[in-house]
C-alpha cells in the first residue's frame, strides 16, 4: 500500500504554532489530508516541509494555500519545492471565475445574432442531409441490390403495425370528441343532424392524418433521432464507414421509405376509426342508429376529402423521418446531447408538420377542393 501525505502540529507561543507536513505531497497522496486542512482552525505560523519525501503542484498549492490564509512562513523547502512553490504563486488568478453580466444593449443583440447564426448552421445542416439523402437515393436506384429490404421490413413493423393500437384509441376517442362537442354546439340551432357532416369532414379531411403525424412523430421520430444517436455516439456509424458501409443507406433510407409508406395507411386508418367513435357517440347521444350514421357519411362526405388527407400523408411521414434521422446524425458530444436531439427531433417534425398543413388547407381551398 503506498503511502500518503499527513500532518503534525507543534503549539508555539503568541506567535502560533508550527505545521509540518510529511510524506509524499502529490496527487493521488494528498486527498484526505487536504479536507482536513479546510477544516483546521488552529493558528499556524510556520509550513514545514522539512519531513516532505516528494511534491508536485498539488501538494505545493497545498502548502502555500496554508501559508496565506494563516500568513505563515513555509521554511524547511528543498530548491525544487521552493521553485515550485514560487511558480505556483505566481499564477494564482485573481479574475472572476464568470465574466461580468453584459448590460441589456449587449446581450440582445448578441442573443439575437447567436440565435440567427443557429439558425443559418442549421439550415446549413438540413440542407446538406437533404442532399446526402438524395445521393444515397440514386445510388440504391442504380444498384438495387445494395438496398436492405429486411430493415426496411422491420421499419414498416415498427411505424406502422406496432402504432396501430395507440392510434386506434387516440383517434376513437377524437372522434368521440369531435362528435359531442359538434352536436352541443349545433343543437343550439336545431341542426344536429350535421354533427355527421362535420365528424366527417374533419376528421377524414384533417384530424386523422395531422394527429397521426404528431402520434408518428412523438413515438417513431424520437425512436429514430434515439437509435442514430446512439450509434453515432458508441462510433458504430463511424465503424460503418469504416468497412465500406454507407449510413444512409443502411439507416436512414429505410427509416424514411417506412414513414412515407406507411403515413397514407396509417392516416386512413385513423380518420375511419375518429369517424366509428363519432358514429359510437351519436347512436347514444343524439339518438342516431350507428349505421344511419355510417351510411350518411357516404353521402355528405365528398371524396376529394380523402384524397387530400392522401396527398399530405406522405409528405408528413417524410417529414417526420428527417426530422428524426437528421437530429439523430448530429449528436456528437456524450449522452446528453442524444436526449436534446431526441426532444429537438419531434418538436421540429410537429412544428414543419403543423405549417405545413396550413399551406395545405390554404393550397386545397384555392384549386377548389374546399
Amino acid at each position: 500500500m503506498r503511502a500518503v501525505a499527513d500532518y503534525s502540529i507543534e503549539p508555539g507561543g503568541d506567535g502560533g504554532a508550527t505545521l509540518s507536513f510529511r510524506g509524499p505531497m502529490v496527487v493521488w497522496g494528498i486527498g484526505a489530508m487536504d479536507r482536513r486542512l479546510r477544516d483546521l482552525d488552529e493558528k499556524v505560523a510556520k509550513v514545514d516541509l522539512s519531513q516532505v519525501e516528494s511534491l508536485d503542484t498539488v501538494g505545493a498549492w497545498t502548502a502555500w494555500r496554508v501559508a496565506r490564509d494563516n500568513d505563515a512562513e513555509i521554511v524547511g523547502a528543498s530548491d525544487e519545492a521552493t521553485k515550485l512553490i514560487e511558480a505556483v504563486k505566481a499564477s494564482e488568478g485573481k479574475g472572476e471565475i464568470r465574466p461580468g453580466r453584459g448590460n441589456l444593449a449587449e446581450r440582445v443583440p448578441e442573443a439575437v445574432g447567436e440565435m440567427v447564426s443557429g439558425w443559418g448552421e442549421g439550415s446549413k445542416g438540413v440542407i446538406g442531409f437533404l442532399g446526402a439523402v438524395v445521393v444515397a437515393t440514386g445510388s440504391v436506384i442504380r444498384h438495387p441490390r445494395r438496398f436492405r429490404m429486411k430493415s426496411l421490413i422491420r421499419q414498416i413493423e415498427l411505424v406502422g403495425v406496432s402504432s396501430l393500437g395507440i392510434i386506434g384509441l387516440m383517434s376513437f376517442l377524437i372522434g368521440i370528441v369531435v362528435a359531442q362537442q359538434g352536436a352541443v354546439q349545433l343543437q343550439q340551432f336545431g341542426a344536429e343532424i350535421y354533427t355527421i357532416n362535420l365528424t366527417g369532414r374533419l376528421c377524414l379531411r384533417e384530424l386523422g392524418v395531422l394527429m397521426t403525424a404528431i402520434m408518428v412523430a412523438g413515438r417513431s421520430g424520437s425512436a429514430f433521432a434515439a437509435q442514430i444517436g446512439t450509434m453515432k455516439l458508441t462510433e458504430e456509424i463511424d465503424a460503418m464507414r469504416t468497412i465500406g458501409v454507407s449510413p444512409m443507406e443502411a439507416l436512414v433510407l429505410p427509416r424514411i421509405l417506412a414513414a412515407v409508406l406507411m403515413m397514407p395507411l396509417l392516416g386512413f386508418y385513423s380518420s375511419v376509426v375518429a369517424i366509428i367513435g363519432g358514429a359510437f357517440i351519436a347512436n347514444f347521444a343524439l339518438d342516431i342508429p350507428f349505421m344511419t350514421f355510417l351510411t350518411r357519411i357516404q353521402e355528405v362526405v365528398p371524396i376529394h376529402d380523402l384524397w387530400v388527407s392522401l396527398v399530405k400523408a406522405p409528405v408528413f411521414g417524410l417529414i417526420v423521418a428527417l426530422a428524426g434521422c437528421y437530429n439523430g446524425m448530429q449528436v456528437k458530444a456524450n449522452a446528453e446531447e442524444v436526449g436534446l436531439r431526441t426532444t429537438a427531433a419531434v418538436v421540429m417534425a410537429i412544428f414543419m408538420v403543423i405549417v405545413l398543413d396550413a399551406f395545405f388547407a390554404i393550397f386545397f381551398t384555392e384549386v377548389g377542393w374546399a
